[in-house]
């Protein structure tokens, strides 16, 4: 006698396992296709130092010669100014230690407000020369931070991929398992009938 369910059984299996290959493959072939894509684009991330190229906002800053400069000028016309008038004055000693004096106090004002100039020059370009290092550390924060969400962004991307195309691998495997074992079954149906023939024969 055949067996009949054993015969059906493998039929089964065996259609199964052909049904729906055409989709199955597909499938694996897109799933490849998008996951080396995704490997690719995690490969390429770009990894180089962002602050390897850092400017040091200080080294541009200078003394401040102008306040020092323009203090010399108006010292010097101050001089001129008090000695020219004393000229035109008979030289007595008292005439001449009020030029002195007023010589010295003019040097002193200069010097005081070249300094007050000086200082105040010092202190905006180190203000300036901060604001422009605290800048620069902002964007490159602001690209270390796009650089790490794209990572992640890749990663998860790869991850999926990865699930897909192991799902895909697995559907096939299945299917092709399901086909052989199918036709291991009609093996011993085959068998089974043979036997049954050359017993009825």
């Amino acid at each position: 006698m055949i067996p009949i369910g054993a015969a059906v059984g493998a039929a089964t299996s065996i259609a199964s396992g052909i049904i729906g290959s055409g989709k199955r493959k597909r499938e694996q072939k897109a799933a490849q296709a998008e996951f080396d894509k995704n490997k690719q684009r995690y490969e390429g991330l770009d990894t180089s130092n962002l602050y390897a190229n850092m400017e040091n906002t200080m080294e541009d800053l200078t003394i401040n010669q102008g306040a020092a400069n323009m203090a010399n000028q108006k010292n010097e016309q101050n001089l001129a100014n008090v000695m020219g008038g004393m000229n035109q004055a008979a030289g007595g000693s008292g005439i001449a230690g009020l030029a002195q004096a007023m010589a010295q106090q003019a040097t002193s004002n200069t010097q005081a407000a070249s300094a007050d100039i000086g200082a105040q020059e010092s202190r905006n370009q180190m203000a300036a020369a901060r604001q422009a290092g605290s800048n620069q550390r902002a964007e490159l924060q602001g690209a270390t931070d796009s650089r790490n969400a794209e990572k992640d962004k890749t990663e998860t991307m790869l991850g999926m991929s990865q699930q897909r195309l192991g799902a895909a691998n697995a559907a096939r495997d299945a299917a092709t398992a399901s086909i052989m074992s199918g036709i291991g079954g009609a093996a011993g149906v085959a068998e089974d009938m043979i036997g049954t023939i050359a017993k009825e024969g």
